[in-house]
């Protein structure tokens, strides 16, 4: 039996280390809080997912930033200029509506700290909610190991004019050695044997968050494109508001399926015979957090048909056991999750394939709109993290095959409450997931990724398996641990009726398996499901009761 666990409410997974972005929320009760923003569960964080609530470094040095500024309202900082900007642009949009800031209480402002620039977005508190929307969705922050650098230079802390760009940070050694392990890993085992084009270093790019590769990347496909986006499939929560906020707007396919497929040809056909194009198709492979597959061909060839780009969001699927450059121009990657994979930095990757067709015609825009923002500190951490990515994920591969077949079969079993698994092995996807799986080697077994949704019959059985599910529970997915959140209550709870048409349901538990020991997982799984039948048990025999007694 496994030890309960210990990690008090509002804290990191352990070992709780200082650049946690994880945080403990127990309990259905305590997500139902944190859906609504309870204001005394919010004082209660001292870790959190650094997009959701700045992190203690980052808050910190904004507050010293404030003082010295002299300044009566909040701030955001940023480590360029350009970012700043687009938070600014962001909230005097009129797409903001109420929200909207007007310019003349917006302002700019540049500071030097010592060896790097960071600019702040002042704005009246009454505005907080607006810049803050940017923050979430957009990723383009500064990360907490750079406040923590600030903060032990800030005595050199001085105001420098806004015409002084922080240059691009320049690829530190372990800049360059994430970039090279990342080519290597996209080139080892090629789903296509006879694959001899390899990736080049110089075609991974670097970010700061896997939002913010999303939001950059957007962003230079406007400056060339401006025209409309497609996002198939259901995706990270921020991924719609950045394509839908920024630009003409985004056409959401969110079930993913064939018939989704079908769909989206018909509205390019209709958009070509009215003159319009669409820019990009992005999708997710496998979809988060519901893993369906998306028909990756399929998607190719329309995008060949209507001259769009296709961008793959690989993060589910993780590149260790999934190959999608032979038909995505561009692989996006949250390294945040399994690739680092010790909770406790965000970075991303965007890389363009050398099999595109419009590579040359990508590689001179990314040339010209990129930026290094990722700070050196957070790439030192990231080289140590993934050293040991592959090891990594074949434990967490097998940890959630096994979990998931434990929880198929129940699913089968007409008594039990457990309704359905979702994970590629057990979806009518599967087929689409294969055609793009690395072939074993020596070193490694491809998997099918450390992510699944579980569902149960009523929401009553659903909350008796997870409170007494003993894993973290919170948001976050590819941690040294299993965390476990009921999704769609956690993220979209205020929007059940809107999410239930892309099959979200608040009866579904999402779950990121760890590297525990699989016997202990299947253990603790074990009881929690008990629990959940001993609920489904008690409301059937009250049920049979008020049937007799209404006899």
């Amino acid at each position: 039996m496994s030890t309960k666990i210990q990690t008090t409410p509002g804290h990191a997974l352990p070992p709780g280390p200082r650049h946690a972005i994880t945080t403990h929320i127990p309990s259905w009760q305590a997500i139902l809080r944190f859906r609504d923003r309870d204001p005394e569960l919010m004082k209660i964080f001292k870790d959190m997912y650094p997009r959701f609530i700045p992190h203690r470094d980052v808050k910190e040095l904004m507050q010293k930033v404030i003082a010295y500024a002299d300044s009566k309202g909040p701030c955001l900082l940023f480590p360029a200029a350009e970012a700043a900007e687009g938070c600014k642009s962001f909230a005097t949009s009129p797409a903001r509506g109420d929200g909207k800031v007007q310019d003349d209480q917006i302002t700019i402002r540049a500071f030097n700290i010592g060896d790097v620039n960071v600019y702040g977005v002042f704005v009246p508190p009454a505005s907080i909610p607006t810049i803050s929307a940017f923050w979430t969705h957009a990723g383009v922050g500064i990360s907490s190991r750079l406040a923590e650098h600030c903060l032990t230079h800030i005595d050199k802390l001085r105001d420098i004019g806004l015409d002084t760009r922080q240059p691009p940070t320049k690829d530190s050694s372990s800049h360059v050695l994430v970039k090279r392990r990342i080519a290597e890993l996209l080139d080892r085992a090629p789903a296509d044997p006879h694959r001899v084009t390899k990736v080049s270093p110089d075609d991974v790019y670097l970010y700061q968050t896997g939002m913010s590769a999303i939001y950059w990347v957007h962003k230079y496909l406007l400056s060339k494109y401006s025209s409309s986006s497609v996002l198939f499939g259901f995706a990270f929560h921020s991924t719609i508001h950045v394509l839908g906020d920024f630009g003409p707007g985004v056409e959401f396919f969110g079930q993913g399926t064939d018939e989704d497929l079908k769909k989206l040809e018909h509205f390019l056909a209709a958009q070509a015979d009215e003159g319009k194009a669409v820019q990009a198709i992005w999708t997710e492979f496998p979809s988060n957090p519901l893993l369906v597959t998306p028909d990756l061909k399929g998607l190719r060839r329309l995008a060949d048909q209507h001259g769009a780009l296709l961008l793959v969001d690989d993060t589910i699927g993780s590149f260790c056991n999934v190959d999608v450059l032979a038909v995505a121009d561009v692989v996006l990657t949250s390294l945040t999750k399994s690739f680092s994979g010790y909770a406790d930095l965000m970075a991303a990757s965007a890389v363009l394939s050398p099999l595109s067709a419009r590579y040359p015609e990508l590689k001179q825009l990314f040339n010209t709109g990129y930026r290094n923002d990722f700070f050196a500190g957070d790439a030192e951490a990231l080289e140590k993290n993934s050293r040991n990515y592959l090891e990594r994920s074949a434990v967490m591969n097998n940890n959630a095959e096994k979990l998931v077949e434990y929880l198929q079969k129940e699913a089968e079993n007409s008594a039990s409450p457990v309704k359905r698994v979702y994970y590629p092995t057990v979806d009518n996807t599967l087929e689409k997931y294969r055609a793009f799986m690395r072939p074993k080697t020596p070193d490694f077994s491809p998997g099918y990724g450390c992510l699944f949704s579980v569902e149960f019959e009523t929401q009553e059985a659903t909350i008796d398996f997870y409170d007494n599910l003993n894993v973290h529970q919170g948001p976050h997915l590819g941690a040294h641990l299993t965390l476990a959140l009921p999704y769609t209550m956690g993220i979209y709870g205020k929007e059940l009726e809107w999410a239930a048409r892309y099959n979200m349901r608040p009866e579904q538990i999402r779950i990121s398996v760890g590297l525990e020991d699989t016997q202990n997982l299947l253990e603790v799984f074990k009881v929690a499901v008990e629990a959940a039948k001993k609920c489904a048990e008690a409301a059937k025999s009250t049920a049979n009761g008020m049937i007799v007694d209404g006899k």
